[in-house]
């Protein structure tokens, strides 16, 4: 089902709002300059983020930090879902990210034989809670061991898709098979409600998000030195912009290295890094990708009352909050401001 006009011009102009008070490129380095915790907290506390961060309690940690500015996005979420009424299944699929953060959380803790009181802290809940599916989480992060966590979901969205990840990284031995295959669940279910809306404007968008998926999934399977078949097994589906040919020549390419050079005739020509060290041009890859989505997100306010602009203050400030993390985790390593301010993914 699709959403009407007016829910349409109401929530575009909540975000064409939300957009004018996101924190320019000086903000954030105003705040990876902090000289501690404390202090950030206190600059936090000069923006939009101050009902976020207001109730944290000392001692103040990243963790606590980060963890609170989820809560502070699940509320916007929450609130722009409303606004546009419950004809928005895209918006449902984007909120099961936040219940996949935490999946992802408990499912690397218990690999890595962490007790419940040691992965409690840094699952927030607030999420869940707001649409009633605390359930699903908590039954994951309460399980006496690995087996009956992924027991717990077997009859969830995510039952199949966390019982190939165990399977792998038991194979493997590397963490982020969780993120894959949990991944693999949202742009699955992204590519059908978009399918299913008929909102033409987010074509584009959403077929950046889900290449981000297929192209990074084909290369790190190349990476663990899965076999074609296992590759071929976590893409959601194809697009315009890497078709299934496309696709298929990259999953049977001998490498890292090779299955990139497919992507010289494409529209991500330009993401190419040019580094041999299959390490670092995955990563260089993953940056310059979320780079060229942030630039087409902000793109699509060019169009006022398009539910596209939705979309986009939902991502921007995804990202923002990313952003912000990433800064408390820095002031609290004492790691150097431009070193920081290099991973952020904001405009030049």
């Amino acid at each position: 089902m699709g959403i009407g006009a007016p829910q349409k011009i109401f929530g575009s102009v909540k975000s064409f709002s939300a957009r004018g008070r996101l924190l320019s490129k000086g903000e954030l380095q105003t705040l990876a300059e902090s000289r501690n915790l404390d202090e950030l907290v206190t600059r936090i506390k000069s923006t939009v983020y101050i009902n976020a961060v207001s109730k944290l309690t000392k001692p103040i940690t990243a963790e606590k930090i980060e963890s609170a500015l989820r809560g502070h996005l699940a509320d916007i979420h929450f609130s722009l879902a409303k606004s546009v009424g419950g004809g928005s299944g895209i918006l449902n699929v984007y909120y099961l990210k936040f219940l996949i953060w935490n999946l992802k959380l408990i499912f690397k803790g218990k690999v890595l034989g962490r007790s419940y009181e040691e992965i409690e802290p840094y699952v927030n809940l607030h999420a869940e809670e707001l649409i009633g599916r605390r359930d699903i989480v908590v039954k994951a992060l309460v399980a006496k061991d690995m087996e009956e966590a992924v027991s717990s979901l077997a009859t969830s969205e995510f039952g199949e898709e966390i019982s190939k990840a165990v399977t792998l990284y038991n194979e493997k031995k590397n963490l982020q098979v969780f993120d894959t295959y949990l991944d693999k669940v949202f742009y699955k279910q992204l590519d059908s409600a978009v399918k299913a809306s008929g909102e033409h404007d987010l074509v584009h968008l959403i077929g950046m998000d889900i290449d981000f998926y297929n192209l990074l999934s084909i290369l790190r399977g190349k990476f663990w030195g899965l076999d074609e078949q296992h590759i071929q097994d976590l893409i959601v589906t194809h697009t315009a912009s890497a078709p299934k040919d496309l696709l298929g020549r990259m999953i049977s390419a001998e490498s890292v290295k090779d299955a990139m050079s497919e992507l010289s005739g494409t529209v991500y020509k330009d993401l190419v890094p040019q580094t041999d060290n299959a390490i670092d041009a995955l990563s260089e890859f993953e940056k310059s990708f979320e780079l060229a989505i942030y630039k087409a997100i902000n793109r699509t306010f060019t169009r006022m009352f398009s539910f596209a602009t939705v979309i986009g203050i939902l991502k921007l400030t995804t990202f923002e909050i990313r952003n912000l993390s990433a800064i408390a985790f820095a002031v609290e390593q004492q790691i150097p401001v431009q070193t920081v301010m290099s991973k952020l993914v904001i405009s030049e």
